[in-house]
């Protein structure tokens, strides 16, 4: 029976080959082989790291040589996620991305004592199948299988920022809205609130987290958005609708909304101008009653149709549809026309809002402290009485 040959690599043969013919970077394959030949794995696993990024190896095929002539004799002495860090960048040149889908898929198994290495390669694999092969069922896949673990995780890891890229990408072309909404808020999170992105990345995110949390039909809650630092990098400019339209939205505003409406450039809010119109109309009754306090919560279906800017016959339908919603609890009044709302769902506050919030706390306060004096001095004719 024939004996099976395989290549042998000779990495010294080749780093001195590249000292050679790269004179830019002589000091940097010299200092390789050096540290290779000590086996000073870890001191050679961050030079290879600082090397992958360098400009003169960014053309051809340089990094998948680096990969098949060195990377290859020593990748089982690399931290797995240091090794996954340096194949995002190697998987780049390859041409046929399905090529590099299958390198990826070889890598894996060479990591899978890491758990977030594993991941990272699911998500450099699912980044191929979205942007270069328009595969959209198989990156949904891959976000399946991470998404259950990698929000069991504990804390964040270098992984999440990735991988919540890759899904709020596969969401704003697939939907739902509300889910590319969530997913790009996390991602903008992972990149330090925005601050570590270019300057043009956070304000198109910008422009575009707002158009999904005022069209997303399960998303209520926009204060979270209104207090976000990424929504500061639409001020003073062209997009600063983007904030203000956020802003009437989220007050249950309609005046301010017919106001900035016309500034959008985007259809997608005035494809979806009508069911908009309910959600301002909801988060308008929210708001009512969240600025009352309980003994107050009765609303007339006159005031709500006047504060709202609907029919209204049209106000039990849309208090029907809060209650539904679990934004508030309370009950109707066919007969009298009014609605008893005791419960409002906790939102994010802006400062108007919390300064409201403290001012009904102190005023709790006092109450139960003037009951407090009331019972203290009528106790003891309760106790002899």
């Amino acid at each position: 029976m024939a004996s099976v040959k395989f290549a042998v690599i000779d990495v010294n043969d080749f780093l001195t080959k590249k000292q050679s013919a790269d004179p830019e970077l002589a000091a940097d394959w010299s200092k390789l082989e050096e540290l290779y030949n000590k086996k000073l794995w870890h001191q050679l696993t961050l030079k290879v790291q600082e090397l992958v990024t360098h400009s003169s190896l960014q053309k051809g095929d340089n990094l998948i040589q680096l990969y098949n002539n060195f990377l290859t004799t020593f990748e089982n002495k690399i931290n797995p996620l240091s090794l996954v860090e340096i194949v995002a960048h190697i998987v780049k040149q390859y041409t046929n991305k399905k090529e590099a889908i299958t390198f990826l898929e070889k890598i894996e198994p060479k990591v899978k004592i890491n758990d977030e290495a594993v991941a990272l390669c699911k998500v450099l694999q699912g980044q191929i199948y979205l942007e270069h092969l328009n595969d959209l069922d198989s990156t949904e896949k891959i976000i399946e299988q991470l998404e259950g673990s990698l929000e069991d995780a504990d804390g964040v890891t270098p992984v999440h920022g990735r991988f919540y890229k890759l899904a709020s990408e596969y969401y704003r072309v697939r939907g739902p809205v509300g889910k590319y909404y969530r997913c790009a808020l996390r991602h903008v999170g992972c990149a330090g609130g925005g601050a570590e992105l270019p300057a043009h990345e956070r304000r198109l995110i910008a422009t575009r987290l707002a158009l999904a949390a005022v069209i997303a039909t399960d998303v209520y809650d926009l204060a979270e958005l209104l207090a976000h630092p990424i929504l500061e990098s639409v001020e003073g400019t062209e997009d600063a609708w983007a904030k203000e339209l956020v802003s009437a939205v989220c007050r249950g505003d309609v005046a301010a909304y017919e106001r900035v409406k016309p500034r959008v450039p985007h259809q997608e809010l005035h494809k979806a101008d009508r069911q908009l119109r309910q959600k301002i109309a909801i988060l308008c009754l929210m708001e009512m009653a969240f600025n009352r306090t309980s003994a107050q919560r009765k609303l007339t279906f006159a005031e709500i149709a006047r504060e709202a800017r609907i029919p209204i016959d049209e106000v039990e339908l849309l208090v029907m549809k809060a209650l539904a919603e679990k934004l508030i609890r309370g009950h109707i009044d066919q007969v009298g026309g009014v609605a008893h709302i005791s419960w409002v769902r906790a939102r994010a506050l802006d400062r108007a809002g919390a300064a409201a919030l403290a001012a009904r706390l102190s005023a709790w306060c006092d109450a139960v402290s003037k009951a407090d004096v009331l019972l203290h001095g009528a106790a003891p004719d309760l106790l002899t009485a």
